[in-house]
């Protein structure tokens, strides 16, 4: 649930202005990515770096099969979360325990794509660690970086992103619309006042007033906005002004940084009061936010009286008032301030700081004692409030909604998280928050980041509290490796002692559920039975939460579907089903599907099994579990065994496959949950022959998750069929491609490859790579299936 996105694609994000040619730029940038593996794009703030990296990954994406993934690091500040957030970004699950780098340097090592890390200059050595492991790592992944200083990695490639030229104020001007820096101007100018144009009355002004702004895109536009109540030469006039007095009449000219500061100072002085203290205190958002965010942040403080701020741990002697958030935030997006963004998938209308801006916001709140403080205190409280409010609405319609908008809070979540665990001092805070959350790191696939909030929250809190309770059995939940089991139950079992002396029933029945599913994982199942049937025969507790309810029901029906008591199972599941229709709820519903489709499997009544699998998949995709999907494409697998249709069960098992090493198969889940496929693979390889199942299987391997959810579905049953003879045209390697392609299918590594054939390892790589891009495929085992089927 949120946590895969398809691969191949381009996931860059979306533009809100338009985007003034650097053509040359593109095109330089163009060329050394398709040279070097590491390109980083260099120069100061509000230079446009971000945007020339977008547009240089759109203009390769047909290079990358496996898609541009854009890893957003502004909002970062603690570096081990650079590694969590690039796999998040690819889509990537990691339940395990090792090191997450390592994690990640394995799922993408037979992957070709392009990562675009942004804003790396504040997480220099983390993002300079994570390029290293990528690069030494894999063969087909490139990184393009922005920041204002370099990585220091001997493969690094830089390009300087300079100013925009602008021309002379008194040369020819006949052509003004092919300088970028005019065109940049007057395109914003025109946003603000319709009908504005370059023309050749304006243009030696415009030009005049680009090059004191040396020719910075950022202080383009904010100088741009003012034309909604400035002409253009009382513009220049007063921007000449305002440069007069920061040099203090020193003939030295201003340096390029202070140019952009200047500008910023100027668009500050401009905004009124209130609009002044919002962009100070919204400073502390690193990503971006929503309306209601804004106004609890940008409350203004009353001296008469003291109340409670933020989560209510801390007090001061002022309470905030309200505040129009409206007006402040319309005023600051009209003056280019602030960006605003159309959500998407449910997150609705949201607002961002530009990380130029967002600094300079910060060293102004700064300056006033106890304000960043406060502002945060109270940003706290609001995500408490927002996080609470979610888990409660959990089990029920709108979870998709849910979702995007915990997807789109995830920098200033991780905000809130580092301000309490860190200089803020409030672990009970953080305690309470990562707990709160627990739904959103279990169900949509942040269980590796979740366990490092958990365990951070857990150290700086030992106190017997209710909020510790609850955090050892979340923690105790997002295990999933073979290796983490014991640590699980170990954690689940002490909260579950610690909330029944503290007399919270709720908090003990949450925990029980947790025990019950590490017995499932340990492949315990009889322990795992009959610890379900005293945790439903018990009946729900107050405060029990449903979704914890329901899936205590799934989880004693997945048991007696595992042992084989058909019946008992289906009886167990109707149960759940009543119980998630009478709430509107789809996340549990999906597993009591899937399970009841597992119980019909049990007996071998596979057209019954069919429909409910179905079903459960296309909730599943609708709440984007990519745990789940996997799952069920494994059990569709084994009901088209089971109704004898040989190749669509090697197709389904190709995209599970797919699916799967997303969240690496070897080290989650349990031997009978993950038992689904073994029968139906080695049927469906002897009915096919291993050169047909090979072939069909590198059908559905092909497949994004989208692409193999359709067609399990039927929604989509034309697929991709990489047999050679169906080319358009055939495919032409030369004699030392099809070596280096036999010894693939052989199963040989790039290293085994260049000392079997005497050659460099980077010259097999090389070899490879061009292998890849010929028969357009994305990993090695279609190669292996493309040679098996020639042969």
């Amino acid at each position: 649930m949120g946590g895969s996105a398809p691969r191949g694609g381009c996931h860059l994000p979306v533009e809100t202005t338009s985007f003034v040619d650097r053509r040359t730029e593109q095109n330089a940038g163009r060329e050394l990515v398709a040279k070097a593996r590491l390109v980083t794009l260099t120069g100061p703030g509000g230079v446009g770096k971000t945007r020339l990296a977008a547009h240089i990954a759109g203009r390769v994406e047909r290079a990358f099969p496996d898609g541009i993934r854009y890893v957003a690091l502004a909002g970062l500040h603690d570096p081990e979360l650079v590694p969590l957030a690039a796999a998040d970004a690819l889509g990537l699950h990691d339940h395990s325990d090792r090191p997450p780098l390592d994690t990640l340097v394995e799922r993408l090592r037979e992957r070709r794509l392009l990562l675009v890390l942004d804003n790396c200059e504040h997480l220099l050595a983390a993002c300079a660690g994570l390029a290293a492991a990528l690069l030494r790592g894999t063969t087909g992944v490139r990184v393009l970086a922005t920041s204002r200083h370099r990585l220091g990695l001997t493969e690094e490639h830089l390009m300087e992103v300079r100013p925009l030229p602008v021309p002379d104020p008194d040369g020819d001007l006949s052509a003004a619309e092919a300088h970028p820096a005019l065109a940049l101007f007057a395109d914003r100018a025109a946003a603000v006042l319709p009908g504005f144009r370059l023309t050749p009355a304006n243009r030696g002004a415009v030009a005049r007033l680009c090059r004191r702004l040396d020719g910075l895109p950022l202080a383009i536009e904010l100088a741009a906005v003012r034309m909604r109540v400035l002409g253009l030469d009382q513009l220049l006039a007063r921007l000449d002004d305002r440069y007069r007095l920061l040099t203090a009449g020193s003939p030295a000219a201003l340096p390029r940084h202070q140019t952009l500061r200047a500008a910023v100072d100027w668009s500050h002085d401009l905004c009124t009061e209130q609009e002044q203290s919002a962009w100070a205190r919204l400073s502390i958002l690193p990503g971006s936010f929503d309306l209601e965010t804004a106004e609890a942040v940008c409350r203004t403080p009353r001296a008469e009286a003291g109340a409670d701020v933020g989560a209510g741990l801390r007090t001061t002697a002022t309470a905030p008032t309200p505040l129009d958030a409206l007006e402040v935030v319309a005023g600051l997006v009209d003056k280019s301030v602030l960006v605003r963004e159309e959500g998407v998938s449910g997150a609705g209308v949201r607002y961002q700081l530009l990380d130029t801006l967002r600094h300079y916001g910060l060293d102004r709140l700064r300056e006033r004692p106890g304000e960043e403080v406060a502002a945060r205190l109270r940003h706290l409280g609001r995500v408490q409030a927002h996080a609470s409010a979610c888990e409660a609405a959990w089990f029920g319609p709108g979870q998709r909604e849910i979702v995007a908008r915990l997807r789109a809070d995830q920098d200033n979540l991780r905000a809130a998280l580092d301000f309490c665990l860190g200089a803020g001092g409030e672990a009970r805070a953080g305690l309470r928050l990562a707990g709160t959350l627990w739904f959103y790191w279990h169900a949509c696939g942040a269980p590796r980041e979740g366990r490092y909030w958990l365990d951070r929250a857990l150290d700086a809190s030992p106190e017997p509290t209710p909020e510790r309770a609850r955090a050892l059995w979340v923690s105790a939940l997002l295990v999933g490796s073979p290796e983490d089991l014991t640590r699980g139950l170990r954690r689940a079992r002490e909260a579950r002692a610690l909330a029944e002396r503290l007399g919270d029933q709720a908090e003990a029945a949450h925990a029980d559920y947790v025990i019950g599913v590490v017995q499932l994982f340990a492949d315990d199942l009889p322990a795992a039975r009959a610890h379900y049937e005293t945790t439903v025969a018990r009946g729900p507790v107050p405060g029990q939460h449903l979704s914890l309810r329901g899936l205590d029901l799934v989880e004693l029906a997945c048991a007696h579907a595992f042992l084989g008591r058909a019946d008992r199972a289906t009886a167990v599941c109707e149960e759940a089903l009543r119980l998630c229709e009478a709430h509107g709820e789809d996340w549990v519903r999906s597993y009591v599907l899937r399970i009841l489709a597992l119980a019909h499997a049990v007996r071998a009544d596979w057209r019954r099994a069919e429909p409910h699998a179905r079903e459960a998949l296309r909730r599943k995709r609708e709440v984007h579990d990519v745990i789940g999907i996997g799952l069920t494409l494994d059990l569709l697998a084994r009901i088209a065994d089971g109704l004898g249709a040989a190749e669509r069960t090697a197709v389904l098992l190709g995209g599970a496959d797919r699916v799967w090493s997303d969240i690496d198969r070897d080290r989650w889940g349990s031997t009978a949950l993950n038992s689904a496929r073994r029968d139906c693979e080695t049927h469906a390889r002897a009915a096919l022959g291993a050169v047909a199942y090979e072939r069909a299987c590198g059908r559905g391997g092909a497949l994004d998750l989208a692409g193999i959810t359709g067609f399990a579905l039927d929604e989509q049953p034309r697929i991709p069929d990489l047999r050679p003879e169906v080319r358009t045209a055939p495919v032409r390697l030369t004699r030392r491609e099809t070596e280096v392609a036999e010894l693939v299918a052989e199963g040989l590594g790039n290293q085994q490859i260049a000392d079997r054939l005497v050659i460099a390892r980077r010259t097999a790589e090389g070899h490879v790579e061009r292998i890849l891009g010929k028969l357009g495929f994305s990993n090695r085992s279609q190669i292996a299936a493309w040679v098996t089927a020639r042969r």
